[in-house]
């Protein structure tokens, strides 16, 4: 790491949408909240931040989201029931939700998309690098996804962003990246390329590539430059995408091609498919799941 880039401490969750794909669960329930076998969804990014030496983590919230908030606050009198039950395996599992990070949180009043969402929290990200990650996103791989675009921006000094290759009926339901072929000599080898520009969902026809963004970013604090002076587009929306353009046209942006596994679980069938995947998993839960999933017949 260069003497000039700062270190990436701090990350920003955007949790302020309606979720309105998980209706009528999500009415009075935060979708970030919805659980994945025993945690919920965004407890997964929160963990990942902590894999990822991400110290701050800053949720930029709406209304009906104070569900957020109360699981990472301490719960000392949870802890002492358990404790008094003879339940100190789950007294430490609540005792240690995000434990040795900082938690701020900060109002998004309307909802004027991802790039509006980022720049609420402008304020308390301060002129640092800063991660993004979209709480209903999942990641699964030998490395944390974060850590490893927090490593290309400390070695880099510019912006990276996960992608994947998506089949091309899938496309249209991405932010593609057109990128250079891999430098020569890169430290990464193929896996990272230079973002040349950035198309939100395009059809499969007019797409300069198959890699679909994921939704983990770390970013240099100029983005909210580019965010601020961002025209807003359809719904009064201020899209991230525009301020990811700004920096690949300066050629300040990698995109990093992930090698591990995405769940969208944003979207009702990743949702599904997550849950089963982590019950398959479960230390304590994983064999007997396999064996009903066996016995099904359908």
């Amino acid at each position: 790491m260069s003497g000039q880039t700062k270190k990436v401490r701090k990350a920003v969750l955007p949790v302020a949408g309606l979720g309105t794909r998980f209706l009528p669960a999500t009415k009075a329930v935060p979708k970030e909240m919805l659980t994945v076998v025993d945690k919920p969804l965004v407890q997964y990014a929160v963990e990942e931040c902590a894999a990822s030496g991400i110290e701050h983590i800053i949720f930029v919230t709406g209304r009906n989201k104070s569900a957020i908030e109360d699981h990472f606050d301490l719960s000392p009198e949870l802890e002492i029931f358990l404790e008094q039950r003879g339940k100190p395996d789950l007294a430490r599992s609540v005792r240690e939700i995000g434990k040795g990070m900082k938690f701020s949180y900060t109002r998004q009043s309307e909802a004027l998309g991802l790039g509006h969402a980022v720049l609420c929290a402008a304020e308390l990200v301060g002129d640092e690098p800063f991660a993004v990650l979209l709480g209903d996103v999942i990641m699964e791989g030998a490395v944390p996804a974060t850590r490893e675009l927090v490593e290309i921006y400390e070695a880099t000094g510019s912006g990276a962003i996960h992608v994947e290759r998506v089949p091309q009926e899938r496309v249209h339901l991405y932010g593609i990246v057109d990128a250079d072929p891999p430098e020569k000599r890169s430290r990464w080898g193929e896996k990272v390329v230079r973002a040349k520009n950035l198309v939100e969902k395009p059809s499969a026809e007019k797409a300069p590539s198959n890699l679909g963004v994921t939704g983990r970013y770390v970013l240099p604090p100029e983005i909210f430059d580019y965010l601020r002076t961002t025209k807003p587009g359809a719904g009064g929306e201020i899209q991230l995408t525009d301020g990811l353009c700004r920096l690949a046209e300066k050629n300040k942006l990698f995109a990093c091609i992930y090698e591990g596994k995405t769940h969208d679980a944003g979207d009702k069938l990743g949702y599904l498919v997550a849950t089963v995947e982590f019950g398959l998993k479960h230390p304590k839960l994983g064999e007997g799941f396999r064996n009903y999933l066996r016995g099904l017949t359908l």
